[in-house]
C-alpha cells in the first residue's frame, strides 16, 4: 500500500475534506492534501485527519495544486481524488489503482455510477472529465501544462494520455458521487464557477489542437 500516494488538490473543502482523508487512511494509503490558498480551515482540518498538508500561499487552480503537490509525492504510483467526494469507500481506491498497479493501464479514470442523479449524468456526458485518476508518479510528471490549468488539468491529462497512445481504463464507482458547485457556492455562484471552468476547459483543448 505504502507504494500509493493519494493526493488530494483542494480550496476551501473544510466541510469535504476530513471524511475523504478519513476514508484514504483507512484503505492504508498516505495523504497529501495540496491546499491552494484557501481561506477558511480547510488545512487545518486536513492535518487533524491525518494528512500530509502543503500549503500554496495564494490560490493558483487544481492544475497548480496537482503540480505543487506533485513535488511531495515520494512512491511511485499516485491517485488524484476531488476533496468533496460523497461515498467514498477503501473498494473505491482499489479499484481505482488496480488497473495501473497491475501493469493493464497507465491511467485509470473513475466514474460515478448510482451514486448521486447530478454527477453521474455528468461523467456519462464527459467521463474524461473526472478528477478521480490513478498514475505512476513519473508519467504524471511528464505531463506538460499542468500548473497553468486552473481549471482544465482534466482536459490537459485526457489529451496527452492520447497523445503518447497511454493505456486508459474507465473504473465504475458505484455509489459515489461528489458535492455540486452550487450545494457549496450557491446556486449562481456555482453556475458562475462552472461556467468559468468550462470557458478553461475549452482554451485548453484549443491551446493543445494548435499545438
Amino acid at each position: 500500500m505504502a507504494a500509493t500516494t493519494v493526493l488530494i488538490p483542494a480550496y476551501n473543502e473544510q466541510d469535504h475534506v476530513g471524511a475523504v482523508i478519513k476514508t484514504v487512511l483507512e484503505a492504508g494509503f498516505p495523504v497529501i492534501v495540496a491546499d491552494d490558498g484557501s481561506a477558511d480551515a480547510t488545512a487545518q482540518v486536513a492535518e487533524a485527519a491525518g494528512a500530509k498538508v502543503v500549503r500554496l500561499p495564494q490560490n493558483r487552480g487544481k492544475g497548480g495544486a496537482v503540480a505543487y503537490g506533485l513535488r511531495h509525492v515520494e512512491t511511485p504510483l499516485v491517485m488524484l481524488l476531488d476533496a468533496d467526494l460523497t461515498g467514498l469507500t477503501p473498494p473505491h481506491l482499489e479499484a481505482l489503482l488496480a488497473p495501473v498497479r497491475d501493469g493493464e493501464a497507465d491511467m485509470s479514470i473513475g466514474i460515478f455510477k448510482g451514486g448521486r442523479l447530478q454527477t453521474d449524468l455528468a461523467q456519462r456526458i464527459t467521463p474524461y472529465l473526472s478528477g478521480q485518476r490513478a498514475f505512476r508518479t513519473e508519467l504524471l510528471r511528464q505531463v506538460q501544462g499542468l500548473e497553468g490549468a486552473r481549471y482544465g488539468i482534466e482536459m490537459v491529462l485526457t489529451q496527452h494520455a492520447a497523445e503518447h497512445k497511454w493505456r486508459v481504463k474507465y473504473v465504475p464507482l458505484v455509489g459515489m458521487g461528489q458535492v455540486m458547485k452550487e450545494e457549496k457556492r450557491g446556486f449562481w455562484g456555482g453556475v458562475a464557477h462552472r461556467l468559468q471552468m468550462y470557458r478553461e476547459i475549452l482554451r485548453s483543448w484549443r491551446r493543445r489542437r494548435v499545438s
